[in-house]
Protein backbone atom coordinates (compact mmCIF):
# COMPACT_ATOMS: atom_id res chain seq x y z
CA UNK A 1 0.00 0.00 0.00
CA UNK A 2 1.53 3.35 -1.05
CA UNK A 3 1.61 6.42 1.20
CA UNK A 4 -1.41 8.00 -0.48
CA UNK A 5 -3.60 4.94 0.11
CA UNK A 6 -2.41 4.69 3.70
CA UNK A 7 -3.39 8.33 4.21
CA UNK A 8 -6.88 7.78 2.76
CA UNK A 9 -7.40 4.66 4.85
CA UNK A 10 -6.23 6.48 7.96
CA UNK A 11 -8.62 9.38 7.37
CA UNK A 12 -11.58 7.05 6.81
CA UNK A 13 -10.81 5.14 9.99
CA UNK A 14 -10.49 8.42 11.94
CA UNK A 15 -13.86 9.64 10.64
CA UNK A 16 -15.56 6.34 11.52
CA UNK A 17 -14.22 6.35 15.07
CA UNK A 18 -15.14 10.01 15.46
CA UNK A 19 -18.74 9.46 14.36
CA UNK A 20 -19.30 6.53 16.72
CA UNK A 21 -17.56 8.14 19.68
CA UNK A 22 -19.46 11.37 19.10
CA UNK A 23 -22.80 9.56 19.17
CA UNK A 24 -21.85 7.61 22.30
CA UNK A 25 -20.66 10.75 24.11
CA UNK A 26 -23.91 12.51 23.25
CA UNK A 27 -25.94 9.60 24.59
CA UNK A 28 -23.77 9.37 27.72
CA UNK A 29 -24.40 13.04 28.49
CA UNK A 30 -28.14 12.51 28.13
CA UNK A 31 -27.86 9.46 30.38
CA UNK A 32 -26.10 11.50 33.08
CA UNK A 33 -28.81 14.15 32.83
CA UNK A 34 -31.73 11.80 33.17
CA UNK A 35 -30.37 8.80 35.09
CA UNK A 36 -32.14 5.46 35.19
CA UNK A 37 -35.43 4.51 33.57
CA UNK A 38 -37.05 4.55 37.02
CA UNK A 39 -36.06 8.14 37.71
CA UNK A 40 -37.19 9.14 34.22
CA UNK A 41 -40.66 7.83 34.96
CA UNK A 42 -40.75 9.73 38.26
CA UNK A 43 -39.80 13.00 36.56
CA UNK A 44 -42.44 12.89 33.83
CA UNK A 45 -44.75 15.30 35.63
CA UNK A 46 -42.18 17.55 37.30
CA UNK A 47 -41.53 21.21 36.52
CA UNK A 48 -38.14 22.91 36.35
CA UNK A 49 -37.96 26.69 36.45
CA UNK A 50 -41.50 26.88 35.11
CA UNK A 51 -40.71 24.70 32.03
CA UNK A 52 -42.03 21.14 31.80
CA UNK A 53 -39.38 18.41 31.57
CA UNK A 54 -41.88 15.97 30.07
CA UNK A 55 -40.55 16.20 26.49
CA UNK A 56 -36.95 15.65 27.56
CA UNK A 57 -37.81 12.73 29.82
CA UNK A 58 -39.89 11.12 27.10
CA UNK A 59 -36.91 11.33 24.72
CA UNK A 60 -34.59 9.68 27.24
CA UNK A 61 -37.18 6.99 27.95
CA UNK A 62 -37.63 6.31 24.21
CA UNK A 63 -33.86 5.86 23.79
CA UNK A 64 -33.63 3.59 26.89
CA UNK A 65 -30.76 5.63 28.25
CA UNK A 66 -29.09 3.87 31.15
CA UNK A 67 -30.10 0.48 29.76
CA UNK A 68 -28.61 0.25 26.27
CA UNK A 69 -24.91 -0.69 26.47
CA UNK A 70 -22.82 -0.65 23.26
CA UNK A 71 -20.01 -3.14 22.65
CA UNK A 72 -17.66 -2.85 19.68
CA UNK A 73 -17.44 -6.26 18.00
CA UNK A 74 -15.38 -5.43 14.93
CA UNK A 75 -13.99 -2.47 12.99
CA UNK A 76 -13.66 -4.32 9.67
CA UNK A 77 -16.48 -4.96 9.03
CA UNK A 78 -18.02 -2.37 11.35
CA UNK A 79 -20.17 -4.20 13.92
CA UNK A 80 -21.60 -2.93 17.22
CA UNK A 81 -23.61 -5.06 19.67
CA UNK A 82 -26.17 -3.09 21.73
CA UNK A 83 -27.14 -4.92 24.91
CA UNK A 84 -30.71 -4.29 26.16
CA UNK A 85 -31.62 -2.38 23.02
CA UNK A 86 -35.27 -3.49 23.27
CA UNK A 87 -37.31 -3.96 26.41
CA UNK A 88 -38.84 -7.37 27.07
CA UNK A 89 -42.29 -5.87 26.42
CA UNK A 90 -41.18 -4.51 23.04
CA UNK A 91 -39.84 -7.93 22.05
CA UNK A 92 -43.11 -9.62 23.00
CA UNK A 93 -45.08 -6.92 21.17
CA UNK A 94 -43.21 -7.50 17.89
CA UNK A 95 -43.63 -11.26 18.16
CA UNK A 96 -47.34 -10.82 18.86
CA UNK A 97 -47.81 -8.65 15.77
CA UNK A 98 -45.95 -11.11 13.56
CA UNK A 99 -47.12 -14.53 14.72
CA UNK A 100 -50.52 -14.69 12.91
CA UNK A 101 -49.00 -13.47 9.63
CA UNK A 102 -45.84 -15.52 9.16
CA UNK A 103 -45.10 -17.04 5.78
CA UNK A 104 -42.10 -18.73 4.15
CA UNK A 105 -39.19 -16.30 3.84
CA UNK A 106 -37.77 -15.27 0.48
CA UNK A 107 -34.51 -13.92 -0.90
CA UNK A 108 -33.77 -11.37 -3.63
CA UNK A 109 -33.14 -12.81 -7.09
CA UNK A 110 -30.02 -11.00 -8.32
CA UNK A 111 -31.13 -11.36 -11.93
CA UNK A 112 -34.61 -9.86 -11.60
CA UNK A 113 -34.50 -8.09 -8.22
CA UNK A 114 -37.70 -9.89 -7.19
CA UNK A 115 -38.36 -11.96 -4.06
CA UNK A 116 -38.14 -15.74 -4.55
CA UNK A 117 -38.20 -18.78 -2.28
CA UNK A 118 -34.83 -20.44 -1.73
CA UNK A 119 -33.22 -23.14 0.40
CA UNK A 120 -30.59 -20.54 1.28
CA UNK A 121 -33.09 -19.12 3.78
CA UNK A 122 -35.43 -21.51 5.59
CA UNK A 123 -37.14 -19.22 8.11
CA UNK A 124 -40.66 -17.78 8.13
CA UNK A 125 -41.37 -14.08 8.42
CA UNK A 126 -43.46 -10.99 7.68
CA UNK A 127 -43.11 -7.23 7.23
CA UNK A 128 -44.89 -4.65 9.31
CA UNK A 129 -47.13 -2.50 7.14
CA UNK A 130 -47.01 1.31 6.76
CA UNK A 131 -49.96 1.75 9.11
CA UNK A 132 -48.23 -0.24 11.87
CA UNK A 133 -45.23 2.05 11.44
CA UNK A 134 -47.39 4.76 13.03
CA UNK A 135 -47.96 2.78 16.24
CA UNK A 136 -46.31 4.46 19.26
CA UNK A 137 -44.19 1.42 20.19
CA UNK A 138 -42.96 0.99 16.61
CA UNK A 139 -42.22 4.72 16.36
CA UNK A 140 -40.16 4.51 19.57
CA UNK A 141 -38.16 1.55 18.25
CA UNK A 142 -37.55 3.25 14.91
CA UNK A 143 -36.45 6.47 16.65
CA UNK A 144 -34.00 4.46 18.75
CA UNK A 145 -32.60 2.71 15.67
CA UNK A 146 -32.14 6.06 13.95
CA UNK A 147 -30.31 7.68 16.89
CA UNK A 148 -27.95 4.78 17.56
CA UNK A 149 -27.18 4.22 13.87
CA UNK A 150 -27.09 7.94 13.00
CA UNK A 151 -29.27 7.26 9.94
CA UNK A 152 -32.57 9.16 9.40
CA UNK A 153 -35.80 7.29 10.15
CA UNK A 154 -37.13 7.96 6.66
CA UNK A 155 -34.17 6.06 5.17
CA UNK A 156 -35.33 2.82 6.76
CA UNK A 157 -37.30 -0.01 5.21
CA UNK A 158 -40.27 -1.53 7.01
CA UNK A 159 -39.28 -3.77 9.93
CA UNK A 160 -39.24 -7.49 9.14
CA UNK A 161 -39.90 -10.06 11.88
CA UNK A 162 -38.50 -13.58 11.46
CA UNK A 163 -38.88 -16.93 13.19
CA UNK A 164 -36.36 -19.74 12.84
CA UNK A 165 -37.49 -23.17 14.03
CA UNK A 166 -35.22 -26.11 14.86
CA UNK A 167 -32.79 -26.91 12.00
CA UNK A 168 -33.57 -23.66 10.17
CA UNK A 169 -30.85 -21.21 9.10
CA UNK A 170 -29.83 -18.44 6.69
CA UNK A 171 -26.67 -19.09 4.72
CA UNK A 172 -23.96 -16.42 4.45
CA UNK A 173 -25.01 -13.46 2.31
CA UNK A 174 -24.69 -9.70 1.88
CA UNK A 175 -27.52 -7.30 2.69
CA UNK A 176 -26.53 -4.87 -0.05
CA UNK A 177 -28.12 -5.36 -3.46
CA UNK A 178 -26.38 -6.80 -6.51
CA UNK A 179 -29.14 -5.72 -8.90
CA UNK A 180 -30.29 -2.31 -10.11
CA UNK A 181 -34.01 -2.95 -9.59
CA UNK A 182 -33.94 -2.65 -5.79
CA UNK A 183 -31.82 0.50 -5.58
CA UNK A 184 -34.22 2.64 -7.62
CA UNK A 185 -36.09 3.70 -4.47
CA UNK A 186 -33.89 4.66 -1.57
CA UNK A 187 -30.56 3.68 -3.08
CA UNK A 188 -28.25 1.00 -1.75
CA UNK A 189 -28.54 -0.51 1.73
CA UNK A 190 -26.10 1.18 4.09
CA UNK A 191 -26.57 -0.63 7.40
CA UNK A 192 -28.66 -3.24 9.21
CA UNK A 193 -30.04 -3.36 12.76
CA UNK A 194 -30.77 -6.98 13.74
CA UNK A 195 -32.77 -7.29 16.98
CA UNK A 196 -33.25 -10.50 18.99
CA UNK A 197 -36.75 -11.08 20.39
CA UNK A 198 -36.47 -14.14 22.63
CA UNK A 199 -34.24 -16.30 24.83
CA UNK A 200 -34.18 -20.07 25.33
CA UNK A 201 -32.67 -20.88 21.95
CA UNK A 202 -29.62 -23.06 21.32
CA UNK A 203 -27.66 -22.20 18.20
CA UNK A 204 -29.06 -19.53 15.91
CA UNK A 205 -26.02 -17.27 16.23
CA UNK A 206 -25.41 -14.47 13.74
CA UNK A 207 -21.98 -15.04 12.27
CA UNK A 208 -19.57 -12.88 10.27
CA UNK A 209 -17.00 -15.16 8.59
CA UNK A 210 -14.68 -12.32 7.52
CA UNK A 211 -14.64 -10.47 10.86
CA UNK A 212 -11.30 -11.63 12.23
CA UNK A 213 -9.50 -14.96 12.31
CA UNK A 214 -10.70 -16.35 15.66
CA UNK A 215 -13.02 -19.33 15.92
CA UNK A 216 -16.55 -19.30 17.32
CA UNK A 217 -19.52 -21.64 17.71
CA UNK A 218 -22.09 -21.48 14.90
CA UNK A 219 -24.96 -23.93 15.30
CA UNK A 220 -22.73 -26.22 17.34
CA UNK A 221 -19.86 -26.14 14.83
CA UNK A 222 -16.58 -24.26 15.09
CA UNK A 223 -16.19 -21.69 12.31
CA UNK A 224 -13.74 -18.89 11.62
CA UNK A 225 -14.97 -15.35 12.26
CA UNK A 226 -17.27 -13.73 14.83
CA UNK A 227 -20.51 -15.26 16.16
CA UNK A 228 -23.10 -13.25 18.10
CA UNK A 229 -25.38 -15.28 20.35
CA UNK A 230 -29.07 -14.25 20.28
CA UNK A 231 -30.17 -12.76 23.61
CA UNK A 232 -33.60 -11.24 24.09
CA UNK A 233 -33.46 -7.46 23.73
CA UNK A 234 -29.95 -7.28 22.24
CA UNK A 235 -29.34 -5.83 18.77
CA UNK A 236 -26.49 -6.01 16.28
CA UNK A 237 -25.75 -2.99 14.10
CA UNK A 238 -23.48 -3.56 11.12
CA UNK A 239 -22.65 -1.56 8.02
CA UNK A 240 -22.94 -2.97 4.50
CA UNK A 241 -21.31 0.10 2.99
CA UNK A 242 -17.94 1.64 3.81
CA UNK A 243 -17.19 5.32 4.33
CA UNK A 244 -15.92 5.44 0.77
CA UNK A 245 -19.47 4.84 -0.47
CA UNK A 246 -18.68 1.35 -1.74
CA UNK A 247 -20.33 -1.91 -0.66
CA UNK A 248 -18.24 -3.75 1.93
CA UNK A 249 -17.64 -7.43 0.99
CA UNK A 250 -16.53 -8.13 4.58
CA UNK A 251 -20.09 -7.48 5.79
CA UNK A 252 -21.09 -10.99 4.65
CA UNK A 253 -23.04 -12.71 7.43
CA UNK A 254 -25.46 -15.54 8.08
CA UNK A 255 -27.84 -17.08 10.59
CA UNK A 256 -26.53 -20.28 12.14
CA UNK A 257 -28.68 -23.39 12.40
CA UNK A 258 -31.07 -23.49 15.35
CA UNK A 259 -30.35 -26.58 17.46
CA UNK A 260 -33.33 -26.33 19.84
CA UNK A 261 -36.13 -23.90 20.60
CA UNK A 262 -37.17 -21.02 18.36
CA UNK A 263 -35.20 -17.96 17.32
CA UNK A 264 -37.19 -14.76 16.83
CA UNK A 265 -35.59 -11.65 15.38
CA UNK A 266 -36.53 -8.32 13.81
CA UNK A 267 -34.53 -6.68 11.04
CA UNK A 268 -34.34 -3.06 9.97
CA UNK A 269 -32.48 -2.28 6.75
CA UNK A 270 -31.40 1.32 6.13
CA UNK A 271 -30.79 2.98 2.77
CA UNK A 272 -28.79 5.87 1.34
CA UNK A 273 -31.92 7.98 0.76
CA UNK A 274 -35.52 8.18 1.90
CA UNK A 275 -37.69 5.12 1.24
CA UNK A 276 -41.09 6.79 1.66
Amino acid sequence: MDSRMRLVFGLLTFVTIGMILGALVQLARMEDSYGSEFSIRRQLDTQHEGISTRAYDKEAFTLRLGYVKPEIISWAPRIILFHNFLSSEECDYLRGLAKPRLHTSTVVDTATGKAIKSNVRTSSGMFLNPEERKYPIIQAIEKRISVYSQIPIENGELIQVLRYDKDQFYRAHHDYFSDTFNIKRGGQRVATMLMYLNDNVEGGETYFPLAGSDECSCGGKLVKGVCVKPNKGDAVLFWSMGLDGQSDPKSIHGGCEVLSGEKWSATKWMRQKTTY
